[in-house]
């Protein structure tokens, strides 16, 4: 199930949109799933890269765009497992949905105090790839629910759900019953706080951007720490702008990068 979270809970009260494990039956449902080796979407499954043109599989249909990465929608290995902690790992091989072979792991920790996730990509080939990393978690949108983060930038949607511009904006504090948002913020300070009549959550990770996504018909709010910019690889191209303003990193041979996030939780005083 693409090494994904089935649910969350404090005591009995769900943290993620959260269902019993032998219950979840796609990952787009599960309460988190890693974003490897990219997140968001890559414009119509196309890109080039080092001078050569790359085709993918769309894998959000209807869109037809590539989304997410790949390492939501294979299984697994798990390495080691037990009460508090959970270690996995994905090792790719080139194919028409990634023409880069890669190897992935993810850790879970559990504390008294919440939910830690690290996740590490390395380049295993002889040649530079493009790379990132993020967090899909989706968190319960209940009465209440208010949202607050701070970042410098907001990239402005267009058509097909892929980003056009970047405008300053100072991040949100807002109420999310009401909230219609699918964007990607960027010089975001690491922190966001999520609140309801139920639970004081606060999400910290030392990535700098944040996809925020939900709008009233959702029960949920995703607030994913990302590594760069959605379609970072189309937009090197179509802006002229460098990959390391964008996020996006070239993970050279042997090369690794990681990213965190923590998730602490506790109840309403």
């Amino acid at each position: 199930m693409g090494g994904s979270i089935a649910g969350l809970w404090l005591d009995d009260v769900p943290v993620l949109r959260s269902t019993p494990g032998p219950a979840l039956q796609q990952v787009s449902a599960a309460g988190s799933y890693p974003l490897v080796p990219f997140s968001n979407r890559i414009g119509h499954a196309t890109f080039n890269w080092a001078g050569r043109s790359h085709t993918l599989l769309p894998n959000g249909a209807p869109e037809p765009h590539a989304i997410h990465g790949v390492g939501w929608q294979r299984p697994w290995t798990v390495l080691q497992v037990d009460a508090r902690q959970a270690h996995l790992a994905y090792n790719h091989q080139a194919d028409a949905a990634w023409p880069f072979a890669f190897a992935a792991e993810q850790v879970f920790e559990l504390s008294d105090q919440g939910l830690t996730l690290r996740m590490t990509l390395t380049n295993p080939s002889e040649a530079p790839m493009p790379a990132g990393l993020g967090f899909h978690p989706n968190f319960v949108k209940r009465p209440g629910s208010h949202l607050r983060l701070a970042s410098a930038g907001r990239w402005e949607m267009g058509a097909g759900r892929l980003p056009t511009h970047r405008l300053p904006a100072s991040g949100l504090d807002t109420d999310c019953a009401g909230l219609d948002v699918d964007h990607c913020f960027d010089g975001w300070t690491g922190s966001v706080e999520l609140q309801d009549e139920l639970l004081r959550i606060r999400i910290r990770s030392n990535l700098q951007r944040l996809v925020v996504f939900t709008n009233p018909a959702r029960d949920f709010v995703a607030i994913e720490p990302v590594s760069h910019v959605n379609n970072a690889l189309q937009l090197i191209q179509a802006k002229g702008m460098a990959s390391d303003a964008l996020g996006l990193i070239e993970l050279q041979p042997s090369e690794s990068m990681s990213a965190h996030m923590h998730i602490h939780i506790e109840h309403q005083p």
